[in-house]
């Protein structure tokens, strides 16, 4: 038997292709789970959507709170299966028994702790494929969302009847999940992803500065100070989404009344909107609204990393800005990842609330229970369809801007 923290080749019970095979199965399973955390949430026919509806009977504060507390709750399931998949990818990788006996024997003490390592991440990055086997058939379900929703909007501009509308509004009910689904899907995706980035990050800080850079002392001010940093990041990304969205919304309402007032036959169809108006302010908008926010979450590490690497220099630690960067990156992630999570769902939940509402319940369409819903329907339009989908971009963007511009925040040691 051989000794140290990993399976031998001798003492193993499965050989290592199973122990890979293992991995890749619980990706594919963390996918379905999360896939089906999502679909729970949002999906009218279970209790979460059905609760808000109910809600939204007794007012339309009342539809956000629950509405709240629904996206909440929706985090857990798919944090937890992530978590799950994470480690036992990771031990299932460690322990599958890659190098022999011999090998192990030959090595260094933290040499034969280095394979093991690489051996799980590569266990972790086996169940990461696992999860994107199932890309294809996940971005074709995402492609439904959109198709249904337009067609309920073609349906209702052409003036169809209303069981046309009632049959669109079923179609887009289902695409609300589908999207959901797929948005569920993409976080927990990104988060193996960046677990190995993460690792990728480590790695080329220690080879470029030339000295060792094996973990993160989360105890360390700096760190705390750069993970504070990182999570603040998010929230102000996400804030300034949300206010692009808001202003938007502002100037289309403001175009919609200005034509109703100077052309009011266009409430009754004899005369035809200015469409492109209309259209143009919301493009102008979708392109310079982002800009602030887009520059932020690729400038904010970037500073981090040089105020630190500063810091480091005069205090005499060559690693320092490499270390609050992690801690940058690990908190802005893992925050991003909730906060995704949170926004994808709460506004799938509260758009369906409203289908299921519309389809004859708590008074149907009219309704002051629908009044209510809608409100809670506007509200979550920019969380589930600006804010929660660039999440899931930054959360990436964190990783590759930090791997990419890493030289920037360490300085070389020479060697002696």
């Amino acid at each position: 038997g051989g000794g140290g923290g990993g399976a031998s080749s001798t003492d193993q019970v499965a050989p290592p292709w199973l122990h890979f095979f293992a991995c890749g199965g619980l990706g594919f399973v963390t996918a379905f789970v999360c896939a089906q955390s999502s679909r729970y949430y949002t999906d009218y026919a279970y209790a979460p959507v059905r609760k808000i509806a109910a809600a939204a009977t007794t007012g339309h504060g009342t539809a956000i709170i629950v509405g709240l507390a629904v996206g909440l709750e929706s985090t857990a399931i798919p944090t937890v299966t992530v978590a799950l998949g994470v480690v036992a990818s990771y031990h299932l990788g460690r322990t599958a028994g890659l190098a022999s006996d011999d090998a192990l024997l030959a090595m260094s003490p933290q040499e034969a702790l280095d394979v093991e390592r690489a051996s799980g991440l590569f266990g972790t990055a086996v169940a990461t494929m696992g999860m994107l086997a199932t890309a294809v058939y996940v971005l074709s379900i995402n492609a439904f969302g959109p198709i249904a929703d337009n067609a309920g909007g073609i349906v209702e501009m052409s003036g169809q009847a209303d069981r046309v509308r009632d049959a669109t509004d079923a179609l887009d009910a289902a695409g609300n999940v589908t999207k959901a689904i797929t948005k569920g899907y993409s976080i927990g995706s990104a988060s193996l992803a960046c677990f190995l980035l993460f690792a990728a990050f480590l790695d080329e800080f220690s080879d470029f500065a030339g000295v060792p850079f094996r973990s993160v002392d989360v105890a360390s001010p700096e760190v705390l100070v750069g993970g504070l940093l990182g999570v603040s990041m998010i929230f102000l990304f996400s804030g300034m989404a949300i206010a692009a969205v808001g202003r938007t919304a502002g100037e289309v309402v403001r175009e919609v009344r200005r034509q109703f007032r100077e052309n009011p036959a266009i409430l009754d169809n004899r005369a035809r909107p200015d469409y492109g108006r209309c259209v143009a302010i919301v493009t102008k908008a979708a392109l310079d609204e982002m800009t602030v926010p887009g520059v932020l979450c690729v400038a904010a590490p970037v500073a981090v990393g040089l105020m630190f690497r500063l810091v480091g220099e005069a205090t005499g630690r060559p690693l320092l800005g490499a270390e609050a960067l992690a801690g940058y990156l690990i908190f802005g992630t893992v925050s991003g990842i909730l906060m995704a999570l949170f926004m994808d769902n709460v506004g799938g939940a509260w758009d369906n609330a409203k289908k299921y509402i519309e389809a004859g319940h708590h008074g149907g369409k009219g309704s002051d229970a629908h009044k209510a819903a809608v409100t809670g329907d506007t509200v979550g339009d920019p969380l589930k369809d600006t804010s929660g989908p660039s999440l899931h971009v930054v959360i990436k963007l964190l990783s590759t801007t930090t791997l990419v511009l890493g030289p920037l925040f360490v300085r070389r040691q020479q060697s002696p």
